[in-house]
């Protein structure tokens, strides 16, 4: 193992601060009207537009793919048949519709045992819904399974659950829900329900800016990634490739493949608008650097180096720091270009997820000149401490290594942007 591979990205990396005014809690008023930040990797141009000026980034023939998601109102509050205790549940999926068994999050988790019941009511003008849980089941620390006690069918009780529900917003907004967001926390082109958080980089699609995008002859790929769990986990280790996603519902289509597939053998640009779209792509390439059908469960997780197969551009929010998201995309265009475009964010008073601001990232890096481009500079540290410490007999090695890499990379020939 050489000098360059015993350096590696850790989550400790991945951390800065972010100003708690630049953490947006609504949204703009229109949708495509929310900031749209540019990157040009070749000059180091950073320019700030608006959302739907991103037309003017794609060219006929160009693909853009949507995770057509959409999320359902997964979090009630209930309370303990005895104790009368206030109880949240977190839906996270149904197990099996006929007998309306569904696996959730509850909290306080301490309270809730294998046979206790949880009572669900809400009154209205026109309604009163009444719900009862009975814990069949425990999965983790603060995993349970629920059977709801109803001889309703399926449709019906879905009804009552959604009535009761409401959405769940990211941990960071600290605001309470209201009721535009199960409209606004939702994206326009949104079909096939299942995911307990919006794939926000979609959010702000217009129907006018959609429309726009076709008439120019630009291609809307829909693909499925029903977001779970994995969207509130939090980074617990260091080390980058012991972190372990939660499995997530995927679906990618045939004729979609085949759209895809035309567009990479054309070198067209490929666009994935969100993570979740980029996490789907990559789960299912094949030998030949395209994309194969799938329907399946994955737990991708994608941290730098990585080399992208099938998009080379991203449209993605800015994200908070040591989250999965924040590292897939350093991973996308590199760590120092990452952390410079976050730097410029926070000094225009941009603000965060998921509500305001959004970059399109195009033309990627491979495994190899991620590493160039992000460890040079440590390398010459490392070399210049090694010669600080008078171990002299190591500096040829290293630098011989350093000055090797860079011509075979030939970094002055990459070329990164971003809006």
């Amino acid at each position: 193992m050489n000098c360059f591979e015993q350096i590696e990205i850790k989550t400790s990396d991945l951390n800065f601060k972010i100003p708690s005014k630049l953490i947006v809690e609504y949204p703009s008023k229109e949708r495509d009207e929310s900031r749209l930040m540019v990157i040009h990797r070749k000059t180091g141009k950073i320019e700030h537009k608006l959302f739907k000026d991103l037309i003017n980034y794609f060219d006929k023939e160009d693909v853009i793919i949507l995770n057509n998601t959409k999320v359902f109102p997964a979090i009630l509050y209930g309370y303990k048949e005895q104790t009368k205790a206030k109880i949240k549940v977190f839906l996270l999926r149904v197990l099996d519709k006929k007998n309306k068994i569904l696996d959730v999050l509850v909290e306080p988790a301490r309270k809730i045992r294998i046979g206790n019941k949880i009572f669900f009511r809400k009154k209205t003008h026109k309604y009163n819904y009444n719900l009862v849980a009975e814990v069949i089941d425990n999965t983790t620390s603060r995993g349970r399974i629920l059977r709801f006690l109803s001889d309703l069918s399926y449709e019906e009780f879905q009804k009552q659950l959604y009535a009761i529900g409401k959405t769940p917003l990211p941990k960071y907004i600290k605001r309470e829900v209201d009721k535009k967001d199960m409209e606004r926390y939702q994206t326009i082109y949104a079909k096939e329900e299942g995911s307990i958080v919006a794939p926000a980089a979609g959010l702000h699609f217009s129907k006018h800016l959609l429309k726009k995008l076709e008439i120019k002859g630009i291609s809307l790929a829909e693909i499925t990634l029903h977001i779970g769990l994995s969207a509130f986990s939090s980074i617990e280790v260091e080390d980058l490739s012991k972190h372990k996603m939660d499995s997530e519902k995927a679906n990618i289509k045939n004729n979609i493949c085949k759209i895809i597939n035309t567009a990479i053998d054309k070198k067209k640009r490929i666009c994935a608008v969100g993570n979740s779209v980029m996490r789907t792509l990559e789960t299912t390439v094949s030998v030949s650097k395209h994309l194969n059908p799938f329907d399946g469960w994955t737990n991708k997780f994608i941290y730098p180096p990585y080399n992208f197969s099938i998009a080379n551009s991203l449209i993605s929010n800015l994200h908070m720091p040591k989250s999965t998201s924040f590292i897939m995309v350093a991973a996308f265009m590199g760590y120092d270009l990452t952390i410079k475009a976050y730097q410029n964010a926070v000094k225009e008073n941009t603000g965060f997820i998921p509500m305001e601001m959004l970059c399109l990232y195009y033309k990627m890096m491979n495994a190899i000149e991620y590493k160039t481009l992000h460890q040079y500079k440590i390398y010459e540290e490392i070399c210049s401490s090694i010669y600080d410490r008078n171990e002299i007999k190591v500096i040829p090695k290293c630098y011989s290594l350093y000055n090797e890499t860079k011509r075979k990379t030939n970094t002055s020939n990459i070329n990164i942007s971003y809006c």
